[in-house]
C-alpha cells in the first residue's frame, strides 16, 4: 500500500495515491489527492523531528487502508529513509528496516550516515 518515488521523475502509471508524504526543501506542486509536506532539505535530516514523527506515523497509519506515496525529488535518501522509518513503526529493528528498504526498494536508500543513524534512533 506503500510506494516510493522521485518527484523529478513522472507519476508511475497505475492507481493514484489515497494520500501523500512529501519531504522537501520547498512545498511541492501536488494535487489529486490529501497530501501532508515536511520540510526536510536534500542529504539532510527532517528540520522538525518532532513534525517528522508524526507525518510518519501518520503516513503509516493511512497505509493500513489506503495507497500512500513517499516522495522527494530523488526519491532515494529521504524517501528511503522514512520508508525505514515505516519499517521500524511495523517492528523492524533500524539496521533492518535500512536493509529491508534497501532489498525492496533502492540499494542506494538512506544515502548519508546521519539518515542511517536517525532510522536507528527513531522512535514514536
Amino acid at each position: 500500500m506503500v510506494r516510493g518515488r522521485g518527484l523529478r521523475r513522472p507519476l508511475p502509471d497505475g492507481q493514484r495515491p489515497e494520500f501523500g508524504l512529501y519531504l522537501t526543501g520547498r512545498p511541492p506542486r501536488i494535487s489529486g489527492w490529501p497530501s501532508r509536506w515536511l520540510r526536510w532539505p536534500d542529504f539532510w535530516l527532517p528540520l522538525d523531528r518532532d513534525e517528522a514523527v508524526q507525518a510518519i506515523h501518520e503516513a503509516w497509519t493511512h497505509s493500513a487502508a489506503r495507497r500512500v506515496e513517499i516522495a522527494c525529488g530523488g526519491g532515494v535518501g529521504r524517501t528511503g529513509t522514512a520508508l525505514a522509518c515505516l519499517a521500524v513503526l511495523d517492528g523492524l529493528s533500524g539496521r533492518d528496516a535500512v536493509d529491508y528498504v534497501r532489498r525492496n526498494y533502492s540499494p542506494r536508500a538512506v544515502e548519508t550516515p546521519w539518515q542511517r543513524r536517525y532510522v536507528g534512533n527513531f522512535r514514536p
